[in-house]
């Protein structure tokens, strides 16, 4: 999907977040929230209270989305700016903790991709999508939550309705098995 049709699927999301529907806010946060861990952890480096801060982004999301003007910013400028508030507020609240000044986020290097290492992602994607789909159904589904939602192993179980050890047995063994797939396909 080109930028401008990702602009436009965020804008209309925000829009029915705004009249408090849901699933466009599920939609907002599974669009944005790597970018937006990403930006916060330029200020925050400690992950677990990125998390928190990207938590507390999307429940002002949730309470601010009809204050979101698509003709001043694109969707994404504005939730990178709610993220960014937060987390040097963050920062400030955290009395010893180090603050990053805006300068200093300025200069710090763009780590986007090179249009050849886009590539090499994007094949690379297609090959673990390849090898996913060689493992059963809620193995791969069980791998996907895992590692592309970030799910724990007792969410997962919880999820699946077995018990915590099975689950880290289905995750080991998965990844075994993509190893080898990914291996071979790469050799």
């Amino acid at each position: 999907m080109d930028a401008d049709s990702q602009r436009r699927v965020l804008s209309s999301a925000l829009a029915r977040v705004a009249s408090g529907d849901k699933l466009a806010l599920e939609t907002v946060y599974r669009d944005t929230s790597a970018k937006l861990l990403g930006v916060i952890l330029r200020i925050v480096p400690d992950r677990v209270e990125a998390e928190d801060v990207l938590q507390e982004v999307y429940l002002r999301v949730w309470r601010k989305a009809a204050s979101f003007d698509p003709a001043k910013a694109s969707p994404i400028t504005w939730l990178a700016a709610i993220a960014r508030n937060r987390a040097i507020d963050r920062m400030r609240q955290g009395g010893g903790r180090t603050f990053v000044s805006d300068e200093v986020i300025a200069a710090m290097p763009d780590s986007g991709l090179s249009a050849s290492e886009a590539v090499e992602a994007s094949e690379a994607a297609a090959g673990i999508e390849q090898c996913l789909g060689e493992l059963e159904a809620d193995r791969a589904g069980a791998v996907r939550l895992a590692f592309f939602e970030g799910l724990t192993y007792e969410a997962l179980a919880s999820r699946a309705g077995v018990p915590l050890g099975t689950m880290k047995s289905w995750i080991r063994r998965s990844l075994l098995k993509l190893r080898d797939c990914l291996g071979e396909a790469y050799a």
